[in-house]
Order: C-alpha cells, then structure tokens, then sequence
C-alpha cells in the first residue's frame, strides 16, 4: 500500500466544497436541500464575454499559450489596473493562473518555506491555512471578532511579527466576513510592512462587490516602497460570475512573478487559452452590467442579516463587501431543538443540513468557531425560505 506523504495528510479538504457535496449527495436522494454554502455568483457570464469564448474557438485558439498567461491578457490586466487604480505595472509584472487559488499557491510556493511565518488575520478564506501549510512555512493567526467589525489593528499586526515573519496575508473585502478596511487603515498597515520590512499578499477579489459608501483599495498603490513587497490577486470569477472559466492573477515584483511563473511552467502550463480571451473580454467590454448586480447582493445582504438577526441566538455581522452572512451561533449551544442539542458551529450546521436542510458552512473552517457562513449568492425566494426554516428549526424542541 503507497504511503501518504506528510504534506498530503496534513492538508484538509476545502471546507466549503465538502458542504457543497454532502448538499448535493441529499439532493440526490430527493431532499429539497438549499445549499447556502459556496462562493459562487448565482448570475450568468454576461453575453459578451461568452460570446468572445465562443470567437476564441472558432478563431482556433485552442493551443498552448506561454504559461504565464498571453500577452495580451496580460497587457489588458496592466492596463486596467492603471485606469481603475494607476498603479503603474509591466506585462512582465503579471501572471495569470487557473484561478486566484493557484495564484496564492504560487506567490506562497515563490516565498515562504520553512521556518517563515505568515500572518493571517481570522476569520480567513478557508484554503489559506492549508496553502501555507503546504508550503512548511507556519501561520500566525491573529483573532477578530464580531465586535470589532471582524478586523485586525494595527496594534495587533506589530505585535504578531517576529524576526521569523515573511508575509502578511489581506483579504479585503473578505470571505467569509464581508468586511471592508478602509483605506485609512490599510495605510496603517502599509505603514507597518514597510517598517518591519515584510511583504503582502493582498487577496482583493471581491473588489468590486461592495456596498454603500464602502470602497475597496487597492492595497499596492498606498505607499511607493510598496512596490517590490506586494503581491496582488485578483480574478474574473467573483466580479463577472465566471468561476467556472477558472481565470485568475497576481502582479508584483518582476523577479517575484518570473519565480512563479518557472513554478507553473512545471506545475500546471498554461491558464485555459479560451478562458483568457473571455477574461480579455470582461477587462474590456462594458460594465454596466455590475451596477444592478451588485444592487441586487446588497438587497440580498440587507434581507439576510435582518432576518438573521432576529432569530433568538443568532447574532449577524452586517458586511460592506462579498456575498457572505459571518454569524455567531454560540448562544444556541446547549439548547435542547431537534437534533441538538450542539456545543460546537461543527455540530450546529451538520443539524441544520439534516433537520432544516439548510446547508451552510461552519465558522472553525475560518478559523472562528462558534460562527456559520451562509452565502446570499442565490435567489431572495431561496434566502427567504432558508430563514423561514431556521427560525422553525431553532424553535422547535425534540
């Protein structure tokens, strides 16, 4: 019998796609699950970017491309980011990759090893912890909490570096929390990083869902020694509902981004030929489409955190950015309802999938136990019958 090696038993399954599977395989026996669990845009591709998928194929685009992407995808992505934000970047700066994922796989893979630390505020993306992991570096996890607006200080950052931390990691806004750092505080933090002589990898895909006077920065443009210490990623699945096309990216430092590119040229080649035409065409093409989707989401969040909130022992944060409901549950630990009762979010929301057959994700797979995410990137009908059954649920008794 091969052997599993120390880095593959060491990594945990995605916790969210896990959720989503066991939601599907209920489905398939015929329970009417709603499935609140993964981060996925419940919107089509808009028309226009299909449609340059399809030109792609019939045009023949179909071979290998270099592996860090075309040059024009990649010249589109320097020139976006200097009309959205003028932050200044060459071809050579970016590479694209199979999704924002492995483009934090790389930028990680290209720094850390070892002995390195990286800090990383809590609640984090699920796939963060494991993906240092896999490296040998160690995370440092800095807690928030719902009372704080789910954000670190600056405070906290300076006493979280030792002489063995590499990296920061950012995620704003932020899965699973929504929250949004202002841009007063990210300067803090730059302030910082450039002080300890540190680097970032600032995760900023859901830049542009964001609600109401919150605003997303762009993390790189805030101090000028920022440039040779920030790695950006970003990706066309959040803002243009095309996960499936499986196109994201990171821009840094030359010799930063030629590392990871010689790590994908062994790794995986090239990004999908046809998806980078279609990230071409979504860079490029008209917007206008964003005004009502992202109108839609903050009606959404509105109807979600308000119901949320008004089942006993529930408490909701009420994000400014992503598509994601971060709620504690801890007050309902203990108490005696159908197929509890349940001391841990673990326990919480396997009941909530076999007795309310509604599918969530638990707050320790983000590194914040006694919390549940529920993701409003589906219909208001679904999101309204969602709540109706957990509030029935947590007012029954067995």
């Amino acid at each position: 019998m091969l052997g599993i090696s120390k880095m593959a038993a060491g990594v945990e399954p995605s916790a969210t796609l896990a959720a989503a599977a066991r939601a599907r395989q209920l489905k398939s026996e015929g329970k009417d699950v709603l499935d609140f669990s993964v981060g996925e845009p419940d919107f089509p591709t808009p028309k226009f970017i299909c449609e340059a998928g399809n030109l792609a194929i019939s045009q023949g685009k179909t071979r290998y491309t270099p592996a860090s992407g075309t040059i024009e995808l990649r010249k589109t992505i320097a020139s976006w980011y200097e009309s959205e934000y003028g932050l200044l970047v060459t071809p050579e700066q970016v590479i694209v990759s199979g999704g924002a994922k492995q483009s934090i796989h790389n930028t990680l893979a290209a720094l850390v090893g070892p002995g390195d630390e990286v800090i990383i505020p809590t609640p984090y993306w699920v796939s963060y912890g494991d993906l240092v992991k896999m490296t040998g570096a160690t995370a440092v996890l800095v807690q928030t909490t719902l009372d704080d607006g789910f954000k670190m200080t600056r405070d906290q950052l300076e006493r979280a570096i030792t002489p063995q931390t590499k990296l920061l990691m950012l995620n704003s806004p932020s899965n699973p929390t929504g929250a949004v750092y202002t841009r007063a505080e990210l300067i803090d933090f730059a302030e910082v990083v450039v002080g300890r002589n540190i680097g970032v990898i600032s995760d900023e895909i859901y830049e542009k869902l964001v609600f109401g006077n919150a605003k997303a920065t762009c993390f790189a443009t805030l101090n000028p020694a920022l440039a040779e210490r920030v790695i950006t990623i970003s990706g066309v699945s959040k803002t243009y509902a095309m996960t499936g096309w499986r196109i994201g990216w990171a821009i840094g430092p030359k010799h930063v981004v030629s590392a990871m590119g010689n790590i994908q040229s062994q790794e995986t080649s090239n990004p999908c030929s046809i998806s980078q035409e279609a990230a071409r065409a979504a860079l490029t093409g008209e917007q206008g489409f964003l005004v009502p989707m992202v109108k839609e989401f903050e009606a959404r969040r509105d109807l979600v955190c308000s119901g949320l909130n008004e089942i006993p022992g529930i408490r909701c944060f009420v994000p400014d950015g992503a598509f994601y409901a971060f709620f504690d549950i801890s007050e309902t630990f203990g108490k005696a309802v159908t197929g509890g009762p349940f001391f841990s979010d673990t326990e919480f929301c396997k009941a909530a999938l076999d007795h309310a057959l509604v599918c969530l994700v638990q707050g320790s797979a983000f590194g914040a136990p006694g919390h549940a995410r529920l993701s409003f990137a589906a219909s208001r009908s679904q999101l309204e019958e969602g709540l109706r059954r957990l509030a029935r649920w947590l007012a029954t008794t067995p």
